[in-house]
């Protein structure tokens, strides 16, 4: 039997966006222009605005390349442990729910930033460990938000785990994939992120196969993890330090996590999303070159 694919795309992260509306960070029309030129098939929408939201106009773009839509991205947001929060997030995630739908994706991938931590100077904003009734917040918002975007646009929502929020640990994830419904919530695994924390990504593909719905695919620099593990930065801090790196220089092992991966029995869409680091601003795409290359060679895409 063949194995599932594995479905090559990137983001633009891996072009050093991040937000929205930073007029020093790389056009939207470059960005789509250069993922096409590398020869990317598949993107993430990044940054809900980065990208034209007319569902008519983005649509002449994306194939005026040939490109098509893995999923939408929702950040910006990270309340769901809050009540409070709750009517904001899901009016924002409403909107990228529907352009994700209108493009023809079935995947909006949550994000929890920003996070406990202020990424600039490093200052704590509120306590690093939800305690219970933070957990049961956020498994109910979570599952809430997840059956309201299947229900009304037909999208599964993919929680990120993300450094420098509540889910970032290997313990956090799978208290988070233990509460969750199934049904309405899946995992984006980040390779990278979970790697920073030390999580063994092959062993929660292998535990919780039913539950990977999607992958962000990145390295982490060994001696950044050592020397962000010594200092303890913020993530953005560590990641204005180099911490995420092309592969294969970084962790975790790529043909590791690719041989479990294709040990599941669906196809996946894997997404580079290569926190860039200031200094590689200016050439995103020789870099994305070679990782698609590299990916490529290790079993992805195709």
């Amino acid at each position: 039997m063949t194995a599932p694919r594995l479905l090559l795309g990137s983001c633009p992260d891996s072009w050093g966006v991040w937000f929205a509306d930073d007029p020093q960070q790389t056009p939207w029309e470059r960005f789509l222009d250069e993922l096409a030129e590398v020869g990317y098939e598949w993107l993430e929408l990044g940054p809900y605005g980065y990208l034209p939201t007319d569902p008519s106009r983005l649509r002449d773009e994306l194939a005026r390349r040939s490109l098509r839509v893995s999923g939408g991205t929702m950040h910006g947001e990270s309340g769901l442990h809050r009540p409070g929060d709750f009517p904001a997030i899901l009016d924002k995630t409403r909107k990228v729910a529907e352009l994700t739908q209108a493009v023809g994706a079935r995947h909006v991938i949550f994000v929890p930033v920003p996070g406990y931590r202020d990424d600039t100077t490093g200052a704590y904003l509120e306590p690093a460990e939800l305690d219970a009734d933070g957990w049961t917040t956020l498994i109910d918002a979570t599952n809430e938000l997840g059956r309201i975007i299947a229900e009304e646009y037909g999208v599964a929502l993919q929680l990120h785990p993300h450094a420098g929020s509540h889910v970032e640990t290997q313990e956090q994830t799978e208290r988070f994939l233990t509460g969750t419904d199934p049904r309405f919530v899946s995992l984006c695994l980040d390779t990278g992120h979970l790697a920073y924390r030390r999580a063994d990504n092959v062993a929660i593909i292998r535990k919780y196969p039913e539950r990977i719905g999607y992958v962000h695919i990145k390295q982490m620099d060994p001696t950044i993890l050592e020397k962000a593990e010594r200092e303890d930065p913020a993530f953005g801090q560590a990641v204005a330090m180099g911490a995420s790196c092309e592969p294969p220089a970084g962790l975790p092992d790529i043909r590791s996590i690719v041989e479990a991966l294709r040990g599941l029995d669906a196809e996946k869409f894997v997404i580079v999303e290569q926190d860039m680091y200031p200094t590689a601003f200016d050439r995103p795409k020789p870099i994305a070159d070679r990782t698609r290359t590299y990916l490529r060679g290790a079993g992805v895409g195709g």
